[in-house]
């Protein structure tokens, strides 16, 4: 069993077992597990991903799928569903999704409209299902190259940013590594 009410950020490369760990740890909260997926279908393999995603999910899981207002399409859904714990799958669309929608923004407005997203989260967690664990997955984007673009560069910044501020907040901190948890916090 995972604690009750606590907040878990897991962080990772591509492929390294972040969405298995956090689904395992979802899974072990309880059978009712409420899924934030937050990936958009831009083409045929994002579409194929996202299928496979789908149809591996519990039938006891509910899925909300928003690329961006995640707490505004999750609280609806708390009306009916007191889920065990809330996976967030994952922060690092939502925050390309947020800055692709707003490309023109100052980096400092982008961070800010990434930050609402998740004070918005967290407080709804908080208000509504206080026995809950929530869980966050995000790609640890400061151990690679730098991208070799302004706008990846600018992504990579803010998203590095994000996930300071939610290590910050969160409980526990893990990192994967080779499908391995490292607890960092």
């Amino acid at each position: 069993m995972t604690d009750n009410h606590t907040f878990t950020l897991i962080l990772g490369g591509a492929r390294s077992g972040k969405s298995t760990h956090a689904e395992n740890l979802a899974a072990r909260a309880g059978e009712r597990v409420l899924y934030i997926a937050t990936a958009e279908a831009g083409d045929a393999d994002m579409a194929a991903r996202i299928a496979a995603h789908r149809a591996g999910r519990p039938r006891t899981w509910r899925t909300v799928e928003a690329s961006q207002g995640i707490a505004a399409a999750v609280a609806p859904v708390l009306a009916d569903f007191s889920p065990a714990a809330l996976l967030v799958d994952c922060w690092t669309l939502l925050t390309s999704n947020i800055l692709l929608a707003n490309e023109t923004a100052a980096t400092s407005e982008i961070e800010s409209a990434v930050t609402a997203e998740a004070e918005a989260l967290l407080s709804l967690w908080r208000a509504k299902v206080p026995a809950a664990t929530l869980i966050i997955v995000s790609n640890e984007v400061g151990l690679g190259v730098v991208p070799p673009t302004p706008l990846g560069r600018r992504y990579q910044d803010i998203l590095g940013r994000a996930n300071q501020w939610l290590a910050r907040r969160a409980d526990r901190v893990l990192l994967m590594v080779a499908g391995l948890p490292v607890t960092v916090k």
